[in-house]
């Protein structure tokens, strides 16, 4: 494997797991209740988990500054959506954990999140020296 390839699974891995804390173990009631309102304190400080903890993920590879600022701040911004999207579609369906319904609109949150990985790493390799 090459030393290049090695680093996109490493940054691959690191954003998962950054993902799987910040979605499961840090969220409070706060970040949780009434998601389906758009200006909302809570996913606001929700969305900045994500964005902080992919400041530290992507210093941990040693990215620079300048690429990474700007691109949290865009994850920022698309996390913050796809969640209240995610959080109004539930409420105005009146969907609950037991609805089959609600699952799928977990599912396609999850997949949206896992694509913004993708763009970030994309962004990696474009515009990060080799």
């Amino acid at each position: 494997m090459t030393e290049s390839a090695g680093t996109l699974l490493v940054l691959l891995c690191l954003l998962q797991a950054k993902h799987m804390f910040a979605d499961y173990f840090l969220q409070t009631k706060m970040m949780l209740d009434g998601r389906e309102t758009y200006i909302h304190f809570g996913r606001f400080l929700h969305a900045g988990v994500h964005a902080v903890g992919s400041l530290l993920v992507f210093a941990v590879i040693g990215a620079p500054l300048v690429f990474t600022l700007p691109l949290i701040l865009a994850e920022w911004v698309v996390h913050y959506h796809i969640d209240w999207l995610k959080g109004r579609y539930t409420a105005v369906q009146k969907l609950t954990p037991a609805d089959a319904a609600f699952w799928r609109a977990a599912g396609v949150d999850q997949a949206l999140h896992q694509l913004t990985y993708v763009v970030m790493i994309w962004a990696w390799v474009l515009y990060t020296p080799a």
